[in-house]
């Protein structure tokens, strides 16, 4: 039995050997990659010869796929699957699972984050106090009595309808489940978009929410109105926001997700669009979020060892 980490779980090396220890087999041949391979050669020459592998958000070709041909077990230390086909892993008779739930607190953390910075401006009082000015034209608004958008109630979304809820909030939402035990008023998505002062974003990527929020969609919403996205770039028309922020047809937008991942070309529309926080695909990431992530990824693979696999995609 031969397990590869192909990538960097961005925890200590005592605890990567203590979860070893705890739920892999002793006479498993491990192997743990403290950087991202360079090319499809290279993953493939890495996981050749392995029955499981984990990967967290790499790109993941076709090529790729095809060359693990020892593959049994995939396991994705991230919550999306859309950088891997898992079409193609599941006829080639690969277990796939993911670890759903690792990020949940942090990605809420920075929904909240970036709604306080757009409302207060944060970061341009930042500038104007090094810049030494003052508050005229800084003065911002409260989340308090806000009417709060979220497309999208899994376990993400539904958390932040909840911390809205506390900060205040009438919280709207829109999305395939309904849930019962949210304080919210779920409606369409039109009507989010309408009457909603801060949107935010918790859709996977999917043939269904490709370009969701686009030109059209954007006209609809508010000239005082948030969208904040930490979900997929491609849920995204990137250039009709862009657009959207320089018109004024909305008042400004936080962005962790993109249509590629960073580093983000100086050619992005929304690198130079006005009222904007921008962060790195970082919403994920802290440092309790990768512990959790570490103890799922493994945990799926002891439970597929015993034979009763979980977090199955």
């Amino acid at each position: 039995m031969k397990i590869v980490v192909m990538e960097p779980l961005d925890i200590s090396a005592a605890f990567l050997e203590s979860l070893r220890a705890e739920k892999l087999p002793q006479d498993a041949d491990f192997v743990a990659y403290d950087k991202r391979a360079d090319s499809d050669e290279e993953l493939i020459l890495r996981g050749r010869d392995a029955d499981v592998i984990v990967i967290a958000n790499q790109k993941i070709s076709d090529a790729v796929v095809e060359g693990w041909e020892k593959l049994k077990l995939l396991s994705i230390a991230f919550t999306g699957t859309d950088h891997v086909n898992v079409k193609l892993c599941k006829d080639k008779g690969v277990v796939v699972c993911n670890s759903a739930g690792y990020s949940t607190e942090a990605v809420a953390d920075i929904v909240f984050g970036m709604a306080i910075d757009l409302c207060r401006n944060i970061i341009p009082c930042d500038r104007v106090v090094r810049q030494g000015g003052t508050k005229a034209g800084l003065v911002g608004c409260e989340l308090a009595g806000k009417k709060f958008g979220i497309v999208g109630t899994g376990a993400i979304g539904s958390r932040v309808a909840r911390i809205a809820s506390a900060f205040g909030c009438e919280v709207y939402a829109y999305s395939r489940t309904a849930k019962s035990d949210l304080d919210a008023k779920y409606v369409s998505l039109d009507e989010l978009l309408s009457v909603c002062d801060i949107v935010s974003l918790h859709v996977p990527v999917t043939e269904q929410t490709r370009g969701l929020i686009s030109r059209e969609k954007l006209a609809l919403m508010k000239r005082t109105a948030f969208l904040i996205n930490t979900a997929r770039g491609p849920v995204v028309d990137t250039q009709a926001l862009a657009d959207a922020l320089r018109a004024g047809t909305i008042a400004g937008a936080g962005v962790d997700v993109f249509d590629v991942e960073p580093p983000i070309p100086s050619t992005n529309p929304l690198m130079d669009a006005p009222h904007t926080v921008l962060t790195p695909h970082i919403a994920f990431a802290s440092d309790e979020a990768f512990i959790k992530r570490a103890k799922i990824v493994f945990e799926n693979i002891s439970k597929w060892l015993a034979g009763a696999p979980q977090n199955l995609v």
